[in-house]
């Protein structure tokens, strides 16, 4: 298996990149952060031992010479570190449709994708650029270069967007990028490919997360056939965690017993019920696509959440006395615990059926080993 070493690795495309390598099973990349770029021989280092370099590092906030010399100089310093390290690997690069338009961060980014394959060619390497559209998807930056993260973090966190100007926007998610990525190394591509997403307006985008909103927050799961609509609502739902969770449930009792809405939705998924013993665990997995819910409904039980790639634990303690649900986030491993005396029963909810083929269900646990 090979070793792949990432540029920009603090960034939000490299960590949905480490999150698709994991779940591949790939051995864990080397990781060239800031500071391990800003130090030429541990940059060179680093490099001797990869296979392949996927080089997302750039720049893209500061004026407009110093984003288009910033990625020229990336570039030069990549393909610099390479000769100086004698190594000649597989090389992605992630460009931008920006190199259509005649700004600044185009042109950089442009040239930055001339020089790297200049070196390729000198080195009979192979080089795979990657033109890449808007980017969004779970954990991106807000107010930072994607529209669809700021409003998703707006409208989830009660703040009300301003839409500046209506333009067409080219949406791509990360996870889609990274599917493009493992394609031109496991390919060994050797060419030049733009990639195409989903194409829609600023006014549109944002009028699909109110509606998002809407129906999610009327404890409606909205309808999740489309794969835009579920990457749309995975990072809208991203921007929720943790503090929206857990949610209360209506709980109407009478003189035969109780009962509460578990699961209303615009269409189908799958429902299935589970009993564990006391002291037993029931998960340590993470999902990449899937909207999963986990509502106790007999018994006492702790749930876990954690982040991929972070060490902080989300804990939420639920009952069946106080019906509530919590809805797993995308690239969080997770997990259920018995923690009273008796058999707990919890209802599991997800938007799809399980296929066994393709579960969408990877083995992580949330408490690190050892």
């Amino acid at each position: 298996m090979r070793t792949v070493a990432i540029t920009g690795a603090g960034g939000f495309l490299a960590w949905h990149l480490r999150c698709r390598l994991h779940a591949l099973g790939w051995r864990a990349p080397l990781l060239l952060n800031r500071e391990i770029w800003s130090d030429v021989e541990r940059r060179r280092d680093l490099l001797r031992q990869a296979d392949v370099v996927v080089h997302l590092a750039g720049v893209n906030r500061a004026n407009p010479d110093e984003v288009e010399q910033g990625n020229i100089k990336l570039a030069k310093e990549l393909a610099e570190a390479l000769d100086t390290a004698g190594v000649k690997p597989q090389v992605v690069y992630a460009s931008t449709t920006h190199i259509e338009r005649g700004t600044a961060y185009g042109l950089g980014k442009r040239r930055a994708g001339e020089i790297l394959g200049e070196w390729a060619g000198r080195n009979h390497a192979t080089f795979a650029n990657l033109v890449i559209p808007h980017v969004f998807g779970e954990q991106c930056r807000p107010f930072y270069n994607s529209a669809a993260a700021t409003f998703c973090y707006q409208i989830a966190n009660g703040q009300e967007p301003i839409v500046e100007n209506n333009g067409q926007l080219e949406l791509l998610h990360a996870q889609d990028v990274c599917t493009a990525i493992m394609r031109a190394i496991e390919g060994c591509v050797n060419d030049s490919i733009r990639l195409t997403g989903h194409p829609i307006t600023v006014v549109e985008m944002l009028d699909q997360v109110r509606s998002l909103d809407r129906s999610y927050r009327n404890n409606i799961i909205p309808d999740l056939r489309d794969r835009f609509t579920l990457q749309l609502f995975n990072t809208y739902r991203g921007y929720l965690f943790p503090k929206h969770y857990p949610v209360r449930l209506k709980l109407h009792t009478d003189n035969r017993g109780g009962l509460f809405e578990a699961v209303k939705g615009d269409n189908g998924g799958q429902a299935f019920l589970s009993t564990t013993k006391p002291g037993i665990t029931r998960g340590n997995h993470y999902h990449i696509n899937k909207v999963e819910r986990f509502l106790v409904v007999e018994g006492e039980a702790v749930i876990k959440v954690r982040k991929l790639f972070n060490d902080e634990i989300h804990e939420f303690m639920v009952s069946g006395a106080a019906p509530v649900y919590i809805d797993m986030p995308t690239l969080h491993t997770h997990n259920i615990t018995n923690t009273g005396s008796g058999t707990l029963l919890t209802m599991f909810w997800s938007h799809e059926i399980f296929d066994p083929t393709n579960p969408d269900t990877v083995r992580e646990p949330v408490q690190h080993q050892g």
